[in-house]
Formats: C-alpha cells, sequence, structure tokens
C-alpha cells in the first residue's frame, strides 16, 4: 500500500531565504511523511541574481513552479503591483499542487501575498521568524502573516512570547531556532577554497586570507525617498577604509535600482578595489563574512548570522530597529562620522563570541519533525 505523504508548499523569493531554508528542505526531503514542493519566485527568477534554477538542483531539489511576478520599476507603486500579481499566480499553484502545508518565510511584501493566497484557498499555513520586532515595513508584515498563521517557528523565547501576546494559542508556537544556523555550524570557515573558485566564477581574484569588509544594504521602503543618499553616505564613510570591499547588490525592494547604477558608475574611481557581486550560495556567503573585518549596512544575516559567527557588523538605520541582536553588532545613524566610528570600532575590536540567541544549529530537523505531525487546521480563534 502506498504511503500517503504530506505535502508541503514553500514559496521562496529572495537569495537569502534559500539558504535559510535549505537545511529544512533537505529534513523533509528525507522523511518518510512529507513531500517537498519548491515554488520560486521574485529576485530567484530574475537573471541579474544568477541563475538560481541550477544552485537549487544542483543541491538536489526538484523545482514545483516558478512566479515572476516582479514588475520593473523602482517605486512603492511597482511593489504594490507585484505583490498582487504574486497573490494571483500564486494562488494558481496551489489549485494545481493542492498542498497540506503552506510554509511562509519571515516578513517581505511578497510573503503577505503567499499567506493571503493559502488563506482564501483553505490550506494551513505555517510561518518562520514570527513575533521579531525591526523596522520599515517588514514589522508589520510579519505580525499580520502571524495573524494569518496555524503553527508558527520562532527564534527564540522573546518571540514565543510576542505570538503568544498576538493571541496565538501557546501549542501551535515552536522554538525552533533559525535553519540558516543549520548550515553555518557545519561549515569550516578557514577552508575557503570553494569562495576562492567561486570568486574567479565571477573574475574576482582576490587572496580571501588578507582583510577585507562585507557590505550588504538594501534600500528601506518607508524611507525610500532616502534610499539613493543613504548608499551615498555609505560608501562615502568607506572611503576612510584602505581594505577591499565585497558589495552585495541590494535586494529588489523599491530604490534597489538607483542603487545598483550607483554602485556600478562610482566604483571604477575608487582609492581600493570593490567588488560588487549579485549572488552567492549561502555557505560562500557565510564564509565571506565570517572572513571579514567587519560586515557593514542592514541585512539581517548583520544580526543573525553574524552573531553566531562572532563577526563584528555595524548596523545602520532602523531597517533592524528592535530586532534581538547579541553583542557583536553595533548600531549607528545614516551618517559619514557616525558609519565611520562604528566600522573603526568594530575592526579594532575583532572577533566576538559566538551567540546562540538565533539557534544552536538544528532547526531543520525539528521543523520537519512537528510538520509531519501538527494538526491540519483552517479555523482558529484569539485566545483572549
Amino acid at each position: 500500500m502506498v504511503k500517503i505523504k504530506r505535502k508541503i508548499c514553500i514559496p521562496i523569493s529572495t537569495r537569502g531565504n534559500y539558504g535559510k531554508l535549505k537545511s529544512t528542505f533537505k529534513a523533509i526531503q528525507k522523511s518518510e511523511d512529507l513531500e517537498l514542493q519548491i515554488i520560486i519566485a521574485g529576485g530567484l527568477v530574475l537573471d541579474r541574481y544568477g541563475d538560481f534554477r541550477e544552485i537549487i538542483k544542483n543541491d538536489g531539489f526538484e523545482i514545483s513552479g516558478e512566479l515572476p511576478f516582479l514588475l520593473d520599476g523602482d517605486s512603492t507603486e511597482t511593489i504594490s503591483i507585484s505583490s498582487g500579481l504574486a497573490q494571483m499566480q500564486f494562488s494558481r499553484y496551489l489549485a494545481k499542487l493542492s498542498p497540506d502545508i503552506v510554509f511562509i518565510t519571515a516578513d517581505r511584501f511578497e510573503a503577505l501575498a503567499f499567506a493571503q493566497s493559502a488563506l482564501c484557498m483553505n490550506c494551513t499555513i505555517a510561518h518562520l521568524e514570527g513575533g521579531e520586532v525591526s523596522g520599515s515595513i517588514d514589522e508589520r508584515i510579519r505580525h499580520a502573516i502571524t495573524k494569518l498563521s496555524h503553527i508558527h517557528f520562532v527564534s527564540n523565547k522573546e518571540s514565543a512570547e510576542r505570538v503568544k501576546l498576538l493571541g496565538e494559542l501557546e501549542k501551535n508556537i515552536i522554538i525552533s531556532g533559525n535553519p540558516s544556523i543549520d548550515l553555518i555550524r557545519k561549515f569550516n570557515k578557514n577552508k575557503n577554497n570553494n569562495l576562492k573558485n567561486f570568486l574567479k566564477t565571477k573574475e574576482i581574484n582576490f587572496d580571501t586570507s588578507k582583510p577585507y569588509l562585507v557590505i550588504s544594504q538594501h534600500p528601506v521602503v518607508t524611507e525610500v525617498s532616502s534610499s539613493l543618499d543613504q548608499i551615498r553616505i555609505t560608501y562615502k564613510a568607506l572611503e576612510e577604509f584602505n581594505l577591499p570591499k565585497f558589495w552585495i547588490l541590494p535586494n529588489i525592494d523599491a530604490g534597489n535600482s538607483s542603487a545598483h547604477v550607483f554602485l556600478k558608475d562610482n566604483i571604477k574611481n575608487s582609492k581600493t578595489p570593490i567588488y560588487l557581486i549579485n549572488s552567492m550560495p549561502f555557505e560562500l556567503y557565510a564564509t565571506l563574512i565570517s572572513n571579514s573585518k567587519c560586515l557593514i549596512g542592514n541585512s539581517s544575516s548583520g544580526i543573525r548570522e553574524s552573531s553566531f559567527l562572532g563577526v563584528p557588523s555595524v548596523n545602520i538605520g532602523n531597517r533592524q530597529f528592535g530586532r534581538l541582536r547579541g553583542p557583536n553588532t553595533l548600531d549607528c545613524e545614516h551618517s559619514i562620522e557616525s558609519i565611520s566610528k562604528a566600522i573603526k570600532y568594530q575592526i579594532d575590536h575583532g572577533p566576538y563570541r559566538s551567540s546562540n540567541i538565533y539557534g544552536d544549529g538544528k532547526s531543520g530537523e525539528l521543523i520537519s519533525n512537528h510538520l509531519s505531525k501538527c494538526s491540519l487546521i483552517l479555523d482558529k480563534t484569539i485566545t483572549y
């Protein structure tokens, strides 16, 4: 008799979210009770970020569908329309694939569209990274998805308590940690031959044993009119440091195009090399930041992964406002003086102790196990 597996549909739309979920994908794939359905969307189907289809397939996963929902443009209007397209296209895949659980990640605008599709199509919804605090529209999106979801995989006790205060049943709140830590826990940061080979494919010949900085700064949607100025300020602050720099191009958010153009136009005039990288496999990104002198910008990796790695991090502005951080993260405002001062302090300080505030590296299997046995529910009632 053929065993009927529970189908888990997971849409992913950013470089970071694929790396974050890789251990969960592997655990689901190994499970005798679960069937994995991966839908790639957003930046993962755009040529400007490289061919993620090949990366995913080479990792041993099948792709169940593609959602090219992003419109060309650099405005909040474009985001809003793209969100509507994401909901429409994802709804069609839900009708085709009939998943038992839709697994939503984090807090991007399209994640809310995916959750809305699952809600309207009577799917049980699981959510990763609820209960956290941050800035921009992410803050509201994250808590809205929590209220649409039935199962909550949270990073730590603080997040669990917030989800509970939002009126969710305690039995459906699972402290899983963040699965991005799973991959970091297993890799040896001192073995960087794979990183060197990857950089060569980008025509970057650099000895990664030498000092360098990494920058990952994304537009803040609620500050879209200031996005270009914020990139310029960071660029100017970095000119003070006579170190090579790896600059990871920003996510597909309102304001990203002007950042791309500015960086490409200005790196040729830099006194020290600046290497622009559109995307890279998560393990290689972790290797890159773990061997750097400092990670600079407003990426969540400066809060989460860097805390586990003990990498000095400078967090600029409000995008990660209020998010739980370890001692390795130093906050500063958008000013040349503030950013320069923070970078100098972190370089002088050097590596920090590893922190487990976002998990101990065993999240993927825990998530998979719970998905295989949790109740498939649709209705829910606020607990107060």
